[in-house]
């Protein structure tokens, strides 16, 4: 990639974690501690990038607030089972992060997950200091593919969507991206395949991190 920009918004899951067998195998427990229909593999990795409470809404097709209801277990069972090694960061992402922060170039989060699981993510890869915005959807009225965390983090830095890419795994990310008015990057090694993420409109594709650099 030649361009550099001012500032570089990644989603989390699936883009600098490699999360989706973690979330998956949550989801089906917490069906399984309610006696619901369990979705399959692909119906829950299809929903990742949504807010926690959309997805179980969209894989197991039930209403909004039962989708509150598993949303508050899927938490539960989350925080207890997950361990430092439980979503390890795909290959590249912690030095091309710090290549980035290193280079004068801003970092910031834009994650479906709340504030709290994804500031434990960012300490736990040891991030934190390079970052200079975290948003979770309980940050925002309206969470991906709405255009609200990018235009937060820009009003918060002072950036112009115009210096701005946003990279992510899925159409939510892509989609958030375009309707902020910023440059996008889609990668084809998380949760969303190539097709998607051309057809929600990224600007370039990349099939391993450090090509961001």
């Amino acid at each position: 990639m030649t361009r550099q920009y001012a500032l570089y918004i990644f989603d989390f899951d699936g883009t600098l974690g490699d999360s989706k067998h973690f979330i998956v195998k949550t989801m089906q427990d917490t069906c399984r501690e309610l006696n619901m229909d369990l979705p399959t593999e692909d119906a829950c990795a299809a929903t990742i990038g949504l807010p926690l409470e959309k997805c179980f809404a969209v894989a197991c097709h039930i209403d909004d607030d039962t989708a509150d209801h598993c949303a508050a277990v899927y938490r539960d069972i989350f925080r207890r089972n997950n361990r430092p090694d439980s979503v390890p960061p795909f290959p590249g992402v912690i030095d091309t992060l710090r290549t980035l922060h290193e280079h004068g170039r801003l970092i910031a989060l834009a994650s479906s997950r709340c504030h709290e699981s994804l500031q434990g993510f960012a300490e736990e890869y040891g991030i934190t200091d390079w970052l200079c915005a975290l948003i979770g959807a309980d940050d925002v009225a309206h969470a991906k593919p709405d255009a609200e965390p990018v235009n937060v983090i820009l009003q918060a830095t002072g950036c112009k969507p115009e210096d701005t890419l946003v990279i992510g795994d899925t159409r939510f990310d892509i989609l958030m991206g375009r309707n902020a008015g910023a440059h996008t990057c889609g990668v084809t090694y998380g949760n969303g395949s190539c097709e998607e993420l051309e057809e929600a409109g990224a600007e370039q594709i990349i099939d391993q991190f450090d090509k961001l650099i």
